[in-house]
């Protein structure tokens, strides 16, 4: 039989940890696509692109997070499913 899968891929690097993507199964999340979609998301700039036309009225001062940010969050968490 044809073998048309790799057995293993890696991801850049997080933070500087190192991810690495196979399926053998064992300790597993359903979440891991987050991470992909974090990637194109870099690459194609979409979500930077998005918060630059929205304005933040927040007082930037007291402010943790920007809203890029947020924005990130949000999108990435919807996309999960995480409603």
């Amino acid at each position: 039989m044809t073998k048309c899968t790799r057995e293993s891929f890696k991801f850049p690097d997080v933070k500087k940890r190192t991810v690495e993507v196979n399926f053998e199964g064992g300790d597993i999340t359903s979440d891991g696509g987050v991470m992909l979609l974090r990637q194109v998301d870099k690459h194609i700039g979409l979500s930077k692109a998005v918060a630059q036309v929205l304005e933040d009225t927040r007082r930037q001062a007291s402010c943790q997070h920007d809203s890029l940010a947020l924005l990130r969050q949000r999108v990435y968490a919807l996309a999960c499913g995480w409603l």
